[in-house]
């Protein structure tokens, strides 16, 4: 793993955790939607991060095998987004328009609270990869100033 290797591992890091403050920030944008086009409540919506391979050995360093560091193995990836499937929260108002039979309202499976915990983390995350990248240039900068010497 080289030096731009650990940049390119903290930029996926960068890109996957936006994606998660984004995630959050919809599910909090609609913690009061009961109607979507699939019908039903809005289902508050997961991010699922994996980690990338590693690429074989005949490659070197975290580029793909066409060279292009955009497609490095390296780092993490978000592999899907996927639908919470905890059962949605029953508020009794019979005047609601989506109320049931028994006058409940299917309310989405969202706690605001946990979300804004979620974005935290996801926000701390996204720091500690920005701090990795200004830390891996100023290594470079250092090694570089060594070599002039």
């Amino acid at each position: 793993m080289g030096f731009y290797s650990s940049i390119e591992v903290s930029a996926s890091g960068l890109s996957a955790e936006r994606l998660a403050m984004d995630t959050i920030a919809n599910n909090i944008a609609n913690v009061n939607t009961t109607r979507t086009v699939d019908g039903g409540p809005f289902k508050r919506q997961l991010v699922v991060f994996a980690q990338k391979t590693q690429p074989s050995a005949d490659v070197a360093g975290a580029v793909d095998d066409q060279g292009d560091p955009a497609r490095s193995q390296a780092g993490v990836q978000v592999v899907q987004i996927a639908n919470d499937a905890g059962p949605d929260k029953l508020v009794y108002d019979p005047s609601h328009p989506d109320a049931d039979a028994n006058g409940y309202v299917h309310m989405p499976n969202i706690d605001v609270v946990k979300e804004m915990v979620d974005m935290i983390a996801a926000s701390r995350a996204y720091e500690a990869n920005v701090t990795a990248i200004q830390e891996a240039r100023t290594m470079g900068g250092s090694t570089l100033g060594i070599l002039k010497a």
